[in-house]
């Protein structure tokens, strides 16, 4: 029977330990699943353009020795071209998972009801669950106990912010979420994100003020505008320049590390300096990215693979 992975809220706490695990073998042991995805195709479906996305997935793809098929839609939605039921059903035909990053979620959904084979949430309006798998696993490399780990994302609540509330309670982290009044983070989210740390053991707070992130060991941020956004910069610096990462916000929380999951606008929501100084883990993220891609495509389509000595 297929697996998809579209949202990740329904991984338990020993499902993501051992993917986080699986990443980390594939990524000490490349040769050794040279052959994993041998004989697969893939197509990647792109409503929206990508960098670390697309490249992550397609060189990834290669070198577990599986096949890529990349179809953009030229930025446009798929709906209206072809009914998405129909367009899943077809691609299953041929494929052997479908990996779509798309503007809805409900997209998404269609698309895993109508095609046979694995579809994987490459990105949507409410979920990224490939960037909390990355994100984990580099957190992972530098905390052996995630239980023991704050980390404090500060900024607009969004997807990224979605799967990082979800997959991190279930790991036992402890995460903070801050952001400006009238950009928190979508409030059944927050119900489920709740009743995951209640099951494993993680923590979960929400708050508009700053300096709920004092403690935090890895402070987070993602740009505070989303492609597509028509906000005026001006208006959207007045409401988030308060929630700037900063060298003086890393001295005020005492954090180790400072995230972003790309691209990042420099200087705006995060200084540059941080970007390229030693508490930064942007490029580690998006190494991983790959790593841990390439883990959930074993996990779906080879989970019974044996690595070359």
């Amino acid at each position: 029977m297929k697996q998809d992975l579209l949202t990740l809220k329904d991984w338990d706490k020993t499902q993501l330990e051992q993917l986080l695990t699986l990443a980390r073998t594939i990524k000490a042991n490349p040769k050794g699943y040279r052959k994993a995805l041998d004989g697969l195709s893939i197509v990647a479906l792109f409503e929206k353009p990508s960098l670390r996305t697309r490249v992550s997935f397609d060189i990834g793809i290669n070198k577990l020795g599986g096949h890529l098929v990349y179809l953009d839609s030229q930025s446009n939605k798929l709906a209206g071209r072809e009914d998405v039921k129909d367009m899943g059903a077809n691609l299953a035909c041929w494929a052997d998972a479908i990996v779509a990053r798309v503007f809805a979620h409900s997209t998404l959904e269609e698309l895993a009801e109508s095609a046979d084979v694995p579809v994987i949430n490459a990105l949507c309006d409410k979920y990224h669950p490939c960037q909390a798998v990355a994100d984990y696993l580099t957190i992972s490399e530098h905390y052996e106990d995630l239980s023991k780990v704050k980390l404090a994302y500060i900024g607009d609540g969004n997807n990224v912010t979605h799967s990082l509330m979800l997959v991190g309670v279930a790991l036992g982290c402890e995460v903070i979420v801050i952001t400006p009044k009238g950009y928190e983070v979508d409030a059944e989210i927050i119900t489920l994100t709740e009743q995951r740390a209640a099951q494993f053991g993680g923590k979960l707070t929400v708050s508009t003020d700053i300096k709920a992130a004092i403690g935090a060991h890895v402070l987070y941020t993602d740009t505070w505008i989303s492609m597509g956004d028509t906000t005026p910069l001006a208006q959207i610096k007045e409401v988030f320049d308060p929630y700037k990462i900063d060298e003086a916000l890393m001295e005020l929380t005492g954090a180790d590390y400072v995230m972003h999951c790309q691209p990042a606008h420099r200087d705006l929501e995060i200084s540059g300096s941080l970007i390229d100084g030693d508490t930064s883990l942007l490029m580690q993220q998006a190494e991983n990215r790959m790593h841990g891609q390439n883990a959930i495509l074993v996990q779906l389509l080879a989970a019974n693979f044996t690595p070359a000595n």
